[in-house]
């Protein structure tokens, strides 16, 4: 007995590899897994799971073709039902996988820790002591931050493949997965294992799809849950650790003019949404998409709020009988509704139990219908957050002066931090909207109005001289009295709607508008005056008549450059734009800040990898030089997304490689898809990723730029070869996707973007118009669809034959050689070039020709199939041959070995999925082809396989 009890509590003993425990826990997870599927679908279909498993893995590490035709009998032996239990059981098995590695980054982080270890690249320690070593005081790091504005923006898109009943039962097994690291005895481990057992049950029997179209109503409600399971507690906390941070690292800050020691961070980290607002290509999305939105995210935060008070209630049983209290904390208590004897020498209750009333108040004020306590009595609502922050600042101070600091930090200090960040709106809602709608729009109320009649024909410097004009007259374009196209009369409501919101959540809850699509100054000056037809401007913060401006453009006009014309254009659009007097007087009302969109997907998608992340760069070099002249701060916003063919990859990495000046302590990114789960799902890791952005702008902001005269020239050197290899890489590319006959044909057949578009997994449409064309087709579907089959081309293809032909531009092997190493001296000296590569490596590694061959096989035009594959096989092998070359690596992911295993491990189980996918495919086809309906469970089975396979790459939307 003694024997298996020590065998049971050591399970977790350390072990001499640090990945060990990693290994341990898959197995462990893979192994309850294998017991529910016997349990619940029984020893046949276990066993056809493990053969199949064993036959892929054949294939890939054999190359066997036997083990090819193999796996095709045996798929295509599978009865429906079947298929379905081993799709879920292969997808549920990268879930499982994806959770271990979770929790072996918070253990290996922890390890680091308790080790006493030198401060991880990433985090805000390391930042802080990097500026130090550098020169750069506290007080210069204080007061950046004051003025900076970090903001992740959550966005829907129809890669999202999470459902959030997954998301909950996944996050149970990570809690009763941590558990396990702990000193547990055997009974301890046994019931831990029992609970596990039970939660992946629940898996099992828990529907993973949507069976209905998500609506953007589900779509709210889902992002909603990561500020429950993360940004509520872990943002306030953030704060908290860096403020110590600073403390350590810089222990003079209280002599310095920072403040003093009590002084505390600005909300410099803030969260955005798109969610309800995104209406570019989402006809689903409108006024009352926007005020649900805002609705349920103020009643999100105030239901937050009113458990934190009420708890904070509980604890503060602080007698005056005891201590002493502040005259401000008493007279907050003496207007308390509470009148109870019971507590009348308890003050800090009574203040509570007042401030409890005033939220629940102000909640239903602001729409909130189901207060879960109902409060002691009525009290009036608080006209703006600050009124709350500020009555609970008089609760802290009063609890410092009276020897109650200590009370203080356990709750108190993340409440009052929190009403900070979140106000009463928690995330600012962006509004987003194509600039030839507001083109449409304009139009019919110009004509209408009788002041032009065809708008929309007139050149641009006419539309300049229209729209200035229009901006400087105080009457209204818009009648009540006219009746207008259901288009313009929506648009109109929506920025009414943002009026009215504003006014109701405060100014924080919108503040940016996106125009998606801007090609001319036009596209910019358009939205000032529909903002001026509705109340957003008033016209003497544009027309400088001789007076004093009285009103002030309420939502930010922010331009987003995504084609590569369109970033070519950008700095001189915006040079053109901020030197309008009208403009030049707004953006001194904002505090000379501009903001500026760069769209990576539809860049990538238009222009190709390199070409796509070069033209970034230069844009963005071209923007700092334009608004430096103007004398205005530029705040760029990345519109990345999952996949590194979207501008995806570490974001501490891709920070760190903006070109000098382009970051400046503002920065805002959107977080897509299935990226939000995979960074935010779990506390800690959301943490840890809400560091690295703090850590990240810290250093590209603040670190000194010591480049000597040599460097710079060397750098320049290096930039002008990179604009000769775009061109090349962009030639490639461009001829394979859009002047090659027949690629959209193999496109469509070789991938599963028409079973993508036909997925419940997202309220926009896959395309945005109802062709087949690839310009037409949104980007984020274009990227998932080539990660599906495992190609993942937008992230690698064009770079081998760009580089090939200028190394074998004269072949002479001594230049070959010299321009190899000017390649590498890039790779070492550049973080632009190295980063690119760093995530192309990433690509490269979870890209699979043999699995992509099956897909291939799908095209049923024979000479297209052997044809485009055989370009697309080719250039893949130049790509993987140059890199190493460049990096002197043959292998994949060296430099990062643990994400090598990871991917290496999760193969054996994610290859099944998609070879079962191809067998799908080619069933609903064939049925579809016939004029017949594919059955439901055919449907389903392509569906899971889907988000197996999304969850095994988990960067692929």
């Amino acid at each position: 007995m003694a024997k298996q009890l020590n065998s049971a509590v050591q399970v977790k003993k350390p072990a001499p590899n640090k990945d060990a425990p990693l290994k341990e826990d898959i197995r462990l997870l893979g192994r309850l897994l294998g017991d529910v599927l016997r349990d619940q679908e029984g020893d046949a279909v276990f066993e056809v799971v493990e053969t199949i498993r064993q036959t892929a893995v054949r294939f890939r590490r054999e190359s066997d073709p036997q083990a090819g035709a193999d796996l095709d009998k045996l798929l295509k032996k599978l009865t429906r039902d079947q298929t379905n239990s081993v799709v879920r059981a292969f997808s549920y098995f990268s879930h499982l996988a994806n959770i271990a590695e979770d929790q072996h980054h918070n253990r290996r982080r922890r390890a680091h820790l308790l080790a006493g270890s030198a401060a991880q690249p990433g985090s805000v320690a390391h930042a802080l002591s990097k500026l130090d070593d550098a020169g750069v005081s506290g007080a210069t790091v204080r007061s950046f931050l004051k003025d900076a504005l970090i903001s992740p923006v959550l966005t829907a898109h129809p890669t999202e493949v999470q459902r959030k009943s997954i998301l909950d039962a996944e996050r149970e097994i990570a809690r009763l997965l941590a558990e396990r690291d702990r000193p547990l005895t055997a009974k301890e481990l046994r019931d831990n294992t029992e609970l596990l057992r039970g939660r992946i049950a629940t898996l099992w029997q828990t529907r993973m799809l949507r069976y209905t179209k998500l609506t953007v109503a589900d779509e709210i409600e889902n992002a909603l849950s990561y500020y429950r399971i993360t940004f509520l507690r872990e943002l306030p906390a953030l704060y908290d650790d860096i403020e110590g941070e600073i403390a350590t690292q810089f222990p003079t800050r209280a002599r310095q003019p920072s403040g003093g020691a009590n002084a505390e961070l600005a909300p410099f980290v803030q969260m955005g949404s798109w969610i309800g607002g995104d209406r570019d290509g989402n006809p689903n999305v409108n006024a009352g998409t926007m005020q649900r939105a805002l609705s349920r995210q103020s009643t999100t935060i105030f239901d937050f709020y009113l458990e934190e008070v009420h708890a904070l209630g509980a604890e503060l049983s602080v007698s005056t009988l005891m201590v002493s209290v502040n005259q401000e904390l008493l007279a907050l208590a003496e207007s308390s509704p509470d009148t109870s004897d019971h507590r009348s020498d308890e003050p800090y209750r009574r203040a509570l139990i007042g401030i409890y009333a005033r939220l629940a108040s102000t909640a239903r004020e602001l729409g909130a219908t189901n207060i879960l306590r109902q409060e002691v009595g009525a009290a009036a609502h608080y006209a703006t957050p600050q009124e709350f922050t500020q009555e609970l600042q008089i609760v802290e101070d009063s609890l410092r002066a009276h020897h109650g600091s200590a009370l203080v930090k356990p709750r108190l200090a993340t409440l009052k931090r929190a009403s900070e960040i979140f106000g009463f709106h928690l995330a600012s809602l962006d509004m987003r909207q194509s600039s030839d709608v507001h083109e449409r729009v304009l139009t019919e109320l110009f004509a209408q109005a009788q002041v032009e009649g065809a708008y929309d024909k007139l050149s641009e410097e006419q539309k300049i001289d229209l729209l200035l004009a229009e901006l400087a007259k105080p009457r209204l374009l818009y009648s009540p009295y006219i009746e207008y196209s259901d288009e313009t009369v929506s648009e109109l409501s929506i920025l009414r709607a943002a009026g009215e919101m504003r006014q109701r959540y405060g100014a924080r809850s919108i503040r940016n508008y996106i125009i998606s699509h801007t090609e001319t100054v036009s596209d910019l000056l358009e939205v000032l005056l529909l903002q001026q037809e509705t109340g957003l401007l008033r016209p003497d913060a544009v027309a400088g008549k001789g007076k004093a401006a009285v009103g002030e453009l309420e939502v930010m006009v922010i331009p987003l450059f995504e084609t590569i014309p369109d970033l070519r254009r950008a700095a001189a659009i915006m040079e053109q734009f901020m030197a309008l007097a009208p403009v030049e007087r707004l953006i001194a009302k904002q505090g000379k800040l501009q903001e500026v969109m760069l769209g990576y997907s539809d860049s990538n998608k238009d222009g190709g990898f390199l070409t796509s992340n070069w033209e970034l760069y230069k844009a963005e070099i071209q923007l700092v030089r334009v608004f430096d002249r103007a004398g205005v701060k530029l705040r760029l916003f990345h519109g990345r997304g999952g996949t590194v063919g979207r501008g995806g990859g570490p974001s501490y990495q891709a920070i760190l490689a903006q070109p000098p000046g382009t970051v400046n302590g503002q920065i805002r990114l959107t977080e897509q898809g299935e990226i939000i789960a995979s960074k935010f799902s779990n506390p800690e890791i959301g943490r840890r990723n809400l560091e690295l952005l703090v850590a990240a702008t810290l250093e590209a902001s603040l670190m000194p730029n010591n480049a000597d005269a040599r460097q710079t020239k060397k750098l320049g050197e290096f930039e002008q070869l990179m604009d000769g290899l775009s061109e090349r890489a962009y030639q490639s590319y461009r001829n394979l996707v859009y002047e090659t006959p027949g690629f959209t044909d193999y496109f469509f057949a070789a991938t599963p973007i028409a079973e993508i578009a036909e997925l419940n997994i997202g309220s926009r449409p896959a395309s945005r118009k109802s062709t087949r064309r690839i310009e037409d087709l949104r980007a984020i579907p274009w990227g998932f669809s080539w990660g599906q089959c495992r190609l993942l081309l937008p992230g690698w293809y064009g770079f081998g034959s760009a580089i090939e032909s200028w190394l074998e531009e004269g072949k002479d092997s001594k230049l070959k050689t010299q321009k190899l190493a000017t390649l590498r001296a890039m790779y070492k000296e550049w973080p632009f070039f190295a980063t690119l590569l760093s995530n192309m490596d990433m690509v490269l590694s979870k890209t699979d020709l043999a699995v992509a061959s099956r897909y291939a096989g799908l095209v049923t035009d024979r000479k297209l199939r052997n044809s485009i594959f055989k370009r697309i096989v080719d250039e893949h092998e130049r790509t993987s041959s140059i890199l190493s070359a460049i990096t002197g690596s043959k292998d994949r992911l060296s430099g990062n070995p643990l994400l090598a295993r990871s991917i290496k491990n999760r193969f054996a189980y994610l290859d099944p999925l998609n070879h079962l996918q191809v067998e799908l495919i080619k069933r609903h086809r064939s049925v579809t082809a016939a004029g017949r309906t594919t059955e439901e469970r055919v449907k389903r089975g392509i569906h899971l396989s889907i988000n197996g396979i999304a969850a095994g790459l988990r960067n692929t939307g």
